[in-house]
């Protein structure tokens, strides 16, 4: 029996294996043009685990024919890479996978870059951390960087069918039957993480004995002792999982204590700590926004408390943040703005940035001083002045609409239409 784990034999060999992230290696887009280009160039991976970093660099290696070496910028030392560099010297290039890239000191990183600059090494770098934070400007500068997405529960779906078909990598040769509820279980509660869903599902087949006819059985409650997660979507309602989570926010919304902390229960019963930090922080500046803005530092503070204390004590902070998120004014006037705004850009709806408000350092003083000068709001009593920002196509546009419904936004209103007032005269 091969002992390495299901999700590291499951990985694709080539681009078109790929489940997920089309938004990369779809057809037509960039990483599945560079394959085609036959020019590979060096890049970070970022993402949460098990979305398929390592997998996708490994997939690009495959289809381009490109020898490759996976590291690890903690595990492998300066010597590894020493040995990496020679051999990419014999065979004219190297693709370097190079997991936890974040963590690459500076004698590992002085002894790659001159090798990347020849291209004598292609690196692919693999992180959980935000590149533009955690990754040195001198690495970050000379990878492109490249966001991969949780995968959807259809793509869990649809590596979980193909691992139990697959004889030669997968689970085939036990004759593993999914049940309906199964399936979506291993989907929804793995988050997006197919490292976990497939540890889980061969966990669930291993430990399981076959029936009379040599099949083996897998029901949502195997299922669910291998995920250590209860089935939040198949409840004695039969609702799903993201019904349980629109009915979470919505209740909020709608300012129902009682319904908000049902469906809390059943999110807590799930043991689905990260949709709910993820949903009441959406629903933090969403739904409550600007009529109750301090409501968002509190959201976190009380997640981060919920995260540290564990279950089953992490349900009193949460069930305090939802008493307050429920009960406390409502305004989506900074989501209806924003979005407003981004519409009028997706349909060109943008303009020139009027000329006075263009950067002095690249267009010059004299350039500058064509026109309206650039006023200083500073230079003024009241710290504002009436002048054009806004491009002249939209120069007439308002896209923040304030709702009175808190003190905050009705004093933000107060001195929105003073200013909107003031720059007609």
């Amino acid at each position: 029996m091969n002992q390495q784990p299901l999700a590291y034999r499951m990985r694709p060999s080539t681009i078109e294996d790929i489940i997920g992230q089309q938004h990369l290696v779809g057809e037509g887009k960039i990483l599945q043009r560079m394959v085609k280009a036959g020019h590979l160039s060096s890049m970070i991976l970022y993402g949460p685990p098990g979305v398929g970093k390592t997998s996708i660099a490994r997939a690009l290696a495959g289809s381009m024919k490109i020898p490759f070496r996976m590291l690890n910028a903690v595990v492998n030392n300066k010597k590894d890479m020493e040995i990496a560099v020679e051999e990419a010297k014999m065979s004219g290039r190297l693709l370097l996978i190079l997991d936890e890239v974040h963590r690459l000191d500076k004698a590992k990183q002085d002894f790659l870059l001159p090798h990347l600059e020849k291209g004598l090494i292609t690196l692919i770098g693999a992180t959980t951390s935000n590149p533009f934070h955690a990754i040195n400007p001198a690495i970050r500068s000379r990878c492109r960087l490249f966001e991969l997405k949780p995968l959807t529960p259809e793509d869990i779906m649809e590596l979980i069918n193909r691992a139990l078909q697959d004889h030669e990598n997968g689970l085939g040769k036990y004759h593993a039957i999914l049940t309906e509820d199964a399936l979506q279980h291993l989907a929804y509660s793995s988050n997006g993480d197919t490292r976990a869903a497939l540890t889980a599902l061969e966990l669930a087949v291993l430990s399981t004995e076959p029936d009379n006819e040599g099949n083996i059985q897998i029901d949502v409650t195997v299922v669910e002792e291998c995920m250590q997660q209860k089935s939040l979507q198949y409840d004695k309602d039969g609702d799903g999982h993201y019904d349980v989570l629109s009915a979470f926010q919505k209740s909020i919304r709608g300012s129902d204590v009682n319904a908000a902390l049902h469906y809390l229960g059943r999110l807590i019963e799930a043991g689905d700590m990260v949709s709910i930090s993820r949903r009441l922080l959406v629903i933090a500046y969403e739904d409550i926004g600007l009529a109750n803005p301090g409501a968002g530092a509190r959201t976190l503070s009380a997640i981060e408390a919920a995260e540290r204390i564990g279950f089953p004590e992490a349900r009193i902070p949460l069930a305090q943040i939802i008493i307050e998120l429920c009960l406390s004014p409502k305004s989506n006037s900074a989501i209806t703005a924003i979005d407003a705004a981004i519409n009028d850009i997706r349909k060109g709806n943008i303009g020139d940035i009027p000329l006075h408000l263009k950067d002095a350092h690249y267009h010059g003083a004299k350039e500058l001083g064509r026109g309206v000068e650039y006023k200083f709001p500073h230079d003024y009593e009241s710290g504002w002045v009436p002048q054009q920002y806004l491009p002249d196509p939209l120069k007439k546009r308002k896209y923040y609409e304030p709702k009175k419904t808190g003190k905050f936004e009705q004093a933000l209103a107060t001195i929105y239409e003073n200013i909107n007032k003031n720059n007609k005269n």
